[in-house]
């Protein structure tokens, strides 16, 4: 991720993190371990503009946290199958393919500390806000407004209705005195935030990954159709649309490269790089892109250069392939044909594994690189969280199914096809409304967005197994214990 002041991130975050004594322990059986109550000493600590940049880099660390929630959104979809070496191969994702996830699944639990991780860290320093002025400030804590926004976001998308904290770090007595809010209050937070935001940040930044007013202003416009809320959300991504920041690079093929990541269609990415930061036993604590080493095939021997070998999971369904016509260009840059590689390199072996239809994501495919540790746990290759494209898509999406003007929908929707070297589409009403839900699939298939586009959009009949308890995963049970056992599980769990 990145760095303020050249210090490298990973050290500064440990030294950060050890002074704040906010770091949490996520292998233990406690929700949040914070610290003690009592002990609490800030009085070292927020006195300088670096201690406030220190604490930030605390809370974009999280970030790198949701290569988890990108599988789990492209697994539970009608895109891809779990996958990996066996049937019972990180069983935790296999359940969520199968839909047959409790809630002591186990991945759904990381989804849910992690996320409430960062938002503890923003909260650190919102609790602290008022302790000293410096120039930038307004800057910083914007961005600590939108990373918060971000982190509430997934919650919401994968629990509904979820305990919301706003007041400072978060401690178990909280979490045994506050009860599960309801979703439109926390988008209305959500919402409140990110305006506040977007007033104070700059359309671009120095520094790679930090937070723009163009990836405040997409998000916000996300929140607002998955409302429902169309004008606002077209209003909204029009300002990134028409803000000469953002355009589609002209070759999709090499949109997912090492090399060309925040490019100018990125309008947010989370950062990663080659480091060793951690291991098998601490997946929080690693530095690269824990999804991109358990995606693509496992090769076996051969000269199979570029590419490494992976632990194939993730792997894309026949149907999705099938989805694209044979000139759309983003069909071979999405998806991985072993078979037709293999045939140009026949000294090349592989295993299939589990679940194995020959297809892998390409766009998250493990490149050779120079990285270090486990070379697995440390590729490099950015997450791309919302890309310029989505921000056409969305505001397509907006002004047709807000019966605001079809002409406008249809001239984003053919910006995003003619670059996949399509012809245009000239449907209106509900048919433009189907032709666009198909666009953002394969626009944005292997990125993570799928599972919970087809629930908001009502277009789940095409996954395995799925049943209206499905629309939301289960609050995992330990954390509704250790609540005291206040807060309601999601309905059918």
């Amino acid at each position: 991720m990145f760095h303020f002041n050249s210090i490298n991130m990973k050290a500064n975050i440990k030294n950060i993190l050890a002074l704040m004594l906010i770091m949490l322990t996520f292998t233990c059986d406690d929700y949040l371990e914070i610290l003690p109550e009592g002990e609490e000493n800030t009085e070292n600590y927020f006195n300088s503009k670096s201690d406030y940049e220190d604490a930030l880099v605390g809370v974009y660390d999280l970030l790198a946290t949701t290569y988890l929630n990108n599988i789990l959104g492209e697994i539970a979809s009608d895109n891809s199958y779990a996958g990996g070496e066996n049937p019972t191969d990180v069983l935790d994702w296999q359940q969520i393919d199968d839909m047959t996830h409790t809630p002591d699944n186990g991945a759904l639990r990381s989804v849910f500390q992690w996320m409430y991780a960062g938002i503890s860290r923003a909260n650190y320093i919102i609790e602290f806000e008022e302790k000293i002025d410096f120039e930038g400030k307004d800057q910083l804590l914007a961005e600590n407004l939108f990373l918060r926004s971000y982190y509430y976001f997934e919650l919401v998308k994968f629990f509904g209705d979820v305990p919301m904290y706003l007041d400072g770090r978060i401690s178990i007595a909280q979490t045994q005195s506050i009860d599960r809010t309801p979703k439109a209050e926390v988008y209305a937070q959500l919402e409140e935030d990110l305006t506040t935001a977007i007033t104070s940040l700059p359309w671009e930044q120095a520094q790679n990954g930090r937070v723009t007013k163009g990836a405040a202003l997409a998000l916000l416009g996300k929140i607002y159709l998955y409302q429902g809320k169309y004008s606002n959300a077209a209003a909204t991504l029009d300002q990134v649309i028409n803000s000469g920041q953002y355009e589609l690079l002209t070759d999709f093929d090499t949109l997912f490269l090492n090399s060309n990541e925040n490019n100018k269609e990125s309008v947010f990415e989370v950062q990663y790089f080659g480091a060793e930061g951690g291991g098998f036993g601490c997946f929080q604590c690693v530095e690269g892109n824990i999804a991109v080493g358990f995606m693509g095939p496992r090769f076996t021997s051969g000269n199979f250069a570029p590419y490494t070998s992976g632990f194939s999971f993730n792997v894309p369904v026949p149907e999705l392939y099938n989805a694209y016509s044979a000139e759309d260009k983003r069909r071979d840059a999405t998806i991985f044909d072993i078979e037709a590689f293999v045939a140009t390199r026949p000294n090349v072996k592989y295993s299939t594994g589990s679940e194995h239809t020959g297809y892998f994501n390409k766009k998250y495919i493990p490149y050779a690189e120079s990285n270090a540790g486990d070379v697995n746990l440390t590729h490099s290759n950015n997450y791309r969280a919302i890309r310029f494209s989505d921000v056409l898509l969305m505001a397509a999406e907006a002004y047709n199914k807000g019966g605001i003007d079809d002409t406008k929908a249809k001239t984003y929707l053919n910006l995003v096809r003619e670059r996949a070297g399509l012809s245009p589409i000239n449907s209106s009403g509900s048919n433009l409304t189907l032709d666009i839900y198909t666009e953002r699939r394969l626009e944005l298939a292997g990125e993570g967005h799928r599972f919970f586009d087809q629930v908001r959009t009502g277009e789940t009949a095409s996954i395995d197994n799925f049943s209206d308890k499905n629309k939301l995963f289960p609050i995992p049970r330990i954390e509704i214990e250790l609540a005291g056992n206040r807060w309601s599980q999601n309905p059918g769990y």
